[in-house]
């Protein structure tokens, strides 16, 4: 299985900590925020990983991961604007087409290992899988309703969410995901949205789940910021990296 981390976006609810550093070099705890994502990879056994990053201060990220870590295989796409998360996994195809792929955002920060995971998604004829975490506030995420062992219904930032079971941002996809993305249409937002790309395998029957334990948040707030690196110092970032 082959790995991408989607590190775009400007930054722009960190405020002045964006205005000339890539938005994943910021720091969490000791290391840069990118450091997290990574790891969850590498701690799957993937060292084959592509990054999709913003046209703003792009080198600068390219520099710092070839500098810091030789030893994997990055490739770089460009998202040349932000038109959501699905229309940024498109750019990856001719790079990992025809191989079944671990996506992560790259803000989020996991305290839990996907190994099993992936080596029961690379087994198993599933299109794809999602990892749930029951959270107190689930009107932020997409929301997954789960019915008799299978996920019935996902919903982003429903006002009245029918369970308090989170969609985090790690997917696994098998290699259809690229021809279901020519499918969605722009949301009101005018995104390609990843929860209408989830629900296409959803209506197909191809989906599966995990419901994780442990620690999760993006980094994507100072309030997410300071929260994160509370939890990283307080069990050592050995747990994470």
């Amino acid at each position: 299985m082959k790995g991408v981390i989607l590190a775009g976006g400007t930054g722009s609810r960190l405020g002045r900590l964006t205005t000339v550093l890539n938005k994943h070099l910021v720091a969490v705890g000791p290391v840069p925020m990118i450091e997290y994502p990574l790891a969850t990879l590498r701690k799957m056994g993937i060292n084959d990983v592509t990054i999709v990053t913003g046209a703003e201060h792009a080198g600068t990220i390219m520099s710092y991961l070839t500098k810091e870590h030789p030893e994997i295989d990055f490739t770089y796409k460009v998202q040349k604007e932000a038109r959501g998360i699905a229309q940024a996994l498109g750019l990856v195809e001719n790079v990992v087409h025809k191989s079944k792929i671990a996506v992560i955002l790259g803000d989020n920060i996991f305290d839990y290992s996907f190994y099993e995971a992936g080596i029961e998604f690379e087994e198993s004829d599933l299109g794809a899988m999602l990892f749930l975490k029951k959270v107190p506030d689930p009107e932020r995420f997409g929301v997954a309703e789960v019915e008799r062992d299978r996920i019935g219904s996902i919903e982003e930032k429903p006002l009245h969410p029918k369970s308090n079971l989170a969609v985090t941002g790690i997917y696994f996809y098998d290699e259809s995901v690229f021809d279901r993305i020519r499918t969605l249409r722009p949301s009101a937002r005018g995104e390609l949205e990843v929860t209408d790309l989830n629900n296409s395998y959803l209506f197909g029957g191809r989906c599966g789940y995990r419901i994780i334990r442990g620690f999760w948040s993006d980094a994507g707030t100072h309030e997410s910021i300071r929260r994160a690196t509370q939890y990283i110092e307080k069990k050592g970032l050995e747990t994470f990296i």
